[in-house]
């Protein structure tokens, strides 16, 4: 007997191949995630609950998931009653499709979802009128009651046969004679089907869920070039997934999208099938291909994951990018007067003076610099290596919205602790008969660092926008119809001052 079932087993292994076999007579899982948090905006509370504290309910997860099971399952010729209880809590049963790809004629005639769940309350409620038996705690004693439940609001109240009230609080136990009829112990889809023929068939389901959500981490360690402001960086990537959805996944293909997916605000009913299920991905490694789809981007992962319930788990994006070129900017903007759609003629426009210059980190996502890959939105973290004891610091992050490749990325780590700067209006001349004026400013950048540096220095042309630069102590640059900038050495220990004068007319 042993024999006969092990022989037709191994032939089918070597002409199959191992995955082969399990893909077709297992129970096979597909899932692709959709985020829709803001780029590191994750509460910690749903990865890092504290002992004590109460996790944040799975509905508030920012994401959700399409998940796709296929199974092999047995249908009578005519009808067939199909119970499916292994689904997601959190399931929108609204999207929820069942096919069988191997007999379009299957049809399902009618579809139900399940979830009057067992509990002490949906209990206490079935039994209303009916017989139970209660354990009650008197003194150091306990005793039983029988008889009808007639209330489980604020207590107990309990019937016995002779007429007798009993108010209950203090009770230890409930006993039920069964399980009411309605109620079941995991929420479950039912499907009334019509099969023109009997046997066993593999069919498909197809739902979205709630309570799950992915989001990418990128770390940086950064080191010095020639200069003082190149140097190189080191560029790993992780993708954090969160899978509150009241259900586990076991070895199942594992989709990310990337990009900004629309829904409606209230979910349609899904179509008969989903094309980013439909997608054949081959990975080159174990890790995550990527590949372009429609306007978003498709991270597939190269072998199978399981995603227990409750659960957060960290997946490589990518091999870590090694020496990617980068360099480390600083940028003053000496004022934050807002840009005016009309004439601004005031001599004051009520800003309040900075002296903060911004650190930045800027590289380019391309193939020449090791990177040039689709990069999901996320927090960027930054460190670099302390050259006296080798120890790797924390220098600042930021977070990246989604960027194509063949993009620059800036982030922003932080304030110079030793590079100040200052600015103030140095002249002020009104003709409002012949509708101009012209603005004079003195901006000055003081360093307190053992080296010299280069600030870009940022000045908005915020009063109007025609405008002229009818002089300037050094050369500037337009950035943009309303900005322009100055390239600024400043020397070691040092200052260095520039002015200009702006004529606006309307």
């Amino acid at each position: 007997m042993q024999d006969s079932f092990l022989r037709p087993g191994l032939l089918l292994l070597a002409a199959l191949g191992l995955s082969q076999l399990s893909r077709a007579g297992a129970d096979a899982t597909a899932i692709t995630l959709y985020s829709s948090q803001q780029p590191g905006a994750i509460s910690a509370d749903f990865y890092r609950p504290l002992p004590g504290e109460a996790v944040p309910q799975a509905s508030a997860v920012p994401g959700y998931a399409l998940v796709r099971q296929d199974r092999d399952v047995h249908l009578d010729a005519g009808h067939t009653t199909l119970r499916y209880s292994d689904v997601a809590g959190l399931i929108d049963p609204t999207t929820v499709t069942f096919t069988v790809p191997s007999d379009p004629q299957v049809r399902v005639q009618e579809q139900n979802f399940q979830f009057d769940l067992v509990s002490n309350a949906r209990l206490l409620q079935r039994y209303i009128d009916r017989p139970v038996t209660v354990d009650v705690n008197a003194g150091n004693q306990r005793m039983t009651l029988s008889g009808t439940l007639l209330s489980a609001t604020d207590g107990l109240v309990l019937r016995e046969a002779n007429g007798t009230l009993h108010a209950l609080r203090d009770y230890a136990a409930i006993h039920f004679a069964e399980l009411p009829g309605g109620l079941i112990t995991q929420p479950t889809l039912v499907w009334e089907l019509e099969s023109p023929t009997a046997g066993d068939k593999r069919a498909r389901v197809t739902y979205q869920t709630g309570g799950m959500t992915w989001w990418a981490d990128y770390n940086v360690i950064f080191s010095d070039g020639k200069t003082a402001d190149s140097g190189f960086m080191d560029l790993s990537a992780w993708v954090s997934i969160i899978n509150q959805s009241g259900a586990g996944f076991t070895d199942a293909k594992l989709k990310l999208v990337a990009g900004d997916v629309h829904r409606a605000p209230a979910p349609a009913a899904m179509r008969k099938s989903n094309r980013l299920e439909e997608v054949a991905v081959t990975a080159a490694r174990a890790g995550f291909a990527e590949q372009s789809f429609d306007e978003f981007h498709l991270y597939t992962l190269g072998r199978p994951a399981t995603l227990p319930n409750n659960s957060t788990k960290q997946l490589e994006l990518f091999d870590r990018a090694r020496q990617v070129p980068a360099r480390r900017k600083l940028v003053y903007n000496g004022s934050d007067a807002p840009i005016y759609d009309q004439p601004f003629t005031g001599r004051d426009p009520g800003t309040s003076p900075n002296t903060r210059v911004e650190s930045l980190l800027v590289f380019r996502n391309d193939a020449a610099s090791g990177l040039g890959m689709p990069l999901p939105a996320g927090r960027v973290r930054v460190s670099r290596l302390d050259p006296n004891d080798g120890s790797l610091e924390f220098v600042g992050e930021d977070v990246i919205g989604h960027t194509p490749r063949d993009e620059t990325l800036t982030l922003q780590l932080g304030t110079a602790f030793d590079v100040v700067g200052e600015r103030k209006q140095t002249d002020y001349v009104l003709n409002s008969r012949e509708k101009w004026l012209e603005e004079q400013f003195e901006i000055r950048i003081r360093n307190h660092k053992s080296q010299a540096v280069n600030v870009e220095v940022r000045e908005p042309l915020y009063r109007w926008s025609g405008w002229k630069i009818v002089d300037a102590s050094q050369k500037w640059d337009k950035d943009s119809a309303r900005q322009i900038h100055f390239d600024v050495a400043v020397p070691r220990d040092g200052e260095t001052v520039l002015h200009y004068r702006v004529r606006y007319s309307w």
